[in-house]
């Protein structure tokens, strides 16, 4: 018997909003109150979003931030800096004592990412889990040096043909499973790397040669460009495949709405959150 899922597409939304939604269903689930359950969403306007524990002072460059008319907002997730515009977000809330889920967040990454790889293979693409397998490798990974997520794949990241195709996050709180990430479908690597702080315009341009071989969008991949519509469809069935589970539209009610809004306003949309480090 397939486990059903419930499944919300909550389309564009302001960077607070997203955020506190995904807060919000960790919350519910927890209390019992949801299933489990898979989210797909866009971001208006296009965000930067850092990872809970960066130091916005330290390595982020606002002023460019503000200059590409971007929202900016700190996630409760860890990781570092995504730029959200031309990609799909999803975020899986599962409970840490679902049947078949490992308890290391790093098994448990491998089971959920496992929806993103049919996902991509529904798109046709040839995906595979990066792995480290060297020491040295291992070690990259405890100090990452850059601020830009896609800068490296870290335990089972998806990889095509060496470049990553997607970047996830993920955190822990009241027995509960929070991962979301970015599946990039297009993206702009000189505007990506003007929103962060460098020690000098050498270490730049290092960091964005190197960038190019690790990290690649979707549609550089194929021939014909997959459009937000088509990527939600591929990967909707990818997740179903890659978690034997049926997933059941839903959509919030109107007490929901508000639970979520008072969440936004009172941590994501306020600069005491997104500027604390």
């Amino acid at each position: 018997m397939k486990e059903t899922w419930r499944f919300i597409d909550s389309g564009f939304c302001s960077p607070a909003y997203n955020m506190a939604l995904d807060e919000a269903l960790l919350n519910w689930h927890s209390e019992g109150a949801i299933p489990p359950t898979i989210r797909f969403y866009g971001w208006n306007p296009a965000t930067l979003s850092i990872g809970y524990f960066q130091k916005v002072a330290k390595e982020i460059n606002m002023d460019a931030v503000k200059k590409y008319g971007l929202g900016f907002v700190r996630r409760p997730t860890g990781g570092r800096g995504v730029l959200h515009d031309k990609e799909l977000t999803y975020s899986v809330i599962v409970s840490e004592d679902y049947p078949e889920m490992p308890k290391t967040v790093t098994e448990a990454y491998r089971v959920i990412s496992q929806g993103l790889l049919e996902g991509f293979k529904q798109l046709g693409l040839d995906t595979y889990f990066a792995i480290p397998k060297t020491q040295q490798e291992k070690d990259a990974l405890k100090n990452p040096r850059s601020a830009v997520c896609f800068d490296a794949p870290s335990w089972y990241e998806l990889v095509v043909e060496g470049r990553k195709v997607a970047g996830s996050a993920q955190t822990r709180q009241k027995g509960v499973i929070l991962q979301h990430g970015s599946i990039i479908l297009d993206l702009d690597e000189d505007q990506l790397f003007d929103l962060f702080m460098y020690p000098s315009e050498r270490v730049r341009e290092r960091l964005q040669k190197n960038f190019k071989n690790k990290a690649v969008a979707i549609n550089e991949l194929r021939t014909t460009p997959v459009s937000y519509e088509e990527a939600k469809e591929a990967f909707k069935k990818g997740f179903e495949l890659g978690l034997n589970i049926q997933l059941e539209p839903y959509s919030l009610t109107e007490e929901e709405e508000d639970v979520v809004l008072a969440i936004a306003a009172g941590r994501y949309a306020n600069d005491s959150w997104n500027y604390k480090k």
